[in-house]
């Protein structure tokens, strides 16, 4: 999808970003913002939808608060209505929020494992739903499905967020069959992220010993938010962001079982921070917590600002086309090498 000054006021379009007051959202909010949008910033806390906000503001684009639980399907549906009406037809749709539990699963709540779920998964089917009803009608958007590696691969200690993201690709690829088959324009995209250094880590609902901590290699969240906004431009099936991403689907498909015992060996302390003494910021699962706290958790000082791999994916066309290019050339001169070789007939 390519918008460009044909819009009015040179704006490239209009998005929509759930989850977006923090973390991976609130970075995905500004690089739109950058880039010439509009935004409408869905998320349930009062002081990170503010600053969202501002951040559009400040990058000279409209921005639209849209207080809403993504677990709450008529809500979500009202706060793409006001979209509409205050920003214009929105062109792209972000499902972006999520929560989590870090514990073992028996020591997970019924409340908390359904609670994650719901937001996790059916916020995105509620996010989908609301946008594909404005989409379909002028047959137009893109609805972007923020993934993760964890959709192929289970972890441990975070089994009701592997479990709604598994969810997340049957139910997107159902989704997908279906629009092939009405011939729709609207698209549908996954971007599968790896571990991030967002604010998550600080109110995720948490029984480990130590503070938690992504999966390293962590990558900073700007590198999640420059793929969402390049899959909005340039639609596809799916996109994986990060070389942990690939090894990780690929691995699994090759080794599963080699995976769980590696999982098994590594998983805890790999999601245990015990150098990081900050403390937490209070839990977000149920309620959100007071206060605007941007995209950046506590790992700036071990997280990567750049993916070789997510330059590469956003560029594959131009590379294959060199590498093609460099193969003939190769070719082309091993055959003059070899016509100078073989002897000439008179």
């Amino acid at each position: 999808m390519r918008r460009s000054a044909d819009q009015p006021g040179g704006r490239r379009g209009v998005v929509v970003v759930t989850g977006g007051s923090a973390g991976l959202g609130r970075a995905i909010v500004r690089q739109f913002a950058r880039r010439g949008y509009d935004v409408g910033v869905l998320a349930r806390g009062e002081d990170g939808l503010a600053g969202a906000v501002a951040d559009v503001a400040a990058a000279g684009r409209r921005g639209l608060a849209l207080p809403a639980d993504v677990a709450d399907a008529a809500g979500v549906q009202e706060a793409a209505e006001r979209a509409r009406a205050e920003l214009g037809p929105v062109d792209v749709w972000v499902n972006n929020a999520m929560a989590s539990v870090f514990a073992p699963f028996p020591q997970i709540t019924p409340e908390e494992f359904e609670r994650a779920t719901v937001t996790t998964y059916l916020g995105h089917v509620n996010g989908t739903r609301a946008a594909l009803r404005h989409m379909m009608a002028r047959d137009h958007g893109v609805i972007i499905q923020v993934g993760s590696a964890l959709a192929f691969r289970g972890i441990p200690l975070q089994s009701a967020y592997c479990g709604a993201k598994h969810a997340i690709v049957g139910f997107t690829e159902s989704v997908l069959t279906e629009l092939l088959h009405d011939g729709s324009n609207v698209r549908v995209v996954m971007v599968h992220m790896p571990a991030l250094n967002t604010v998550q880590f600080n109110w995720v609902c948490s029984r480990l010993r130590h503070h938690p901590r992504p999966v390293p290699p962590i990558y900073q969240p700007e590198v999640g938010a420059r793929a969402v906004v390049h899959a909005a431009e340039h639609p596809r099936r799916s996109m994986w962001v990060g070389v942990s991403t690939v090894a990780t689907i690929l691995g699994n498909r090759i080794a599963p079982a080699l995976l769980d015992r590696y999982l098994a060996r590594t998983g805890y302390a790999s999601q245990q921070a015990p150098d990081d003494h900050n403390p937490m910021l209070g839990e977000n699962i149920f309620y959100p917590v007071p206060g605007d706290h941007g995209a950046h958790g506590d790992f700036d000082d071990r997280a990567h600002a750049h993916s070789p791999e997510l330059w590469l994916s956003q560029h594959r066309r131009g590379v294959l086309a060199a590498v093609v290019t460099a193969a003939g050339m190769g070719v082309g001169a091993g055959m003059g090498v070899g016509a100078d070789r073989m002897p000439r007939h008179r």
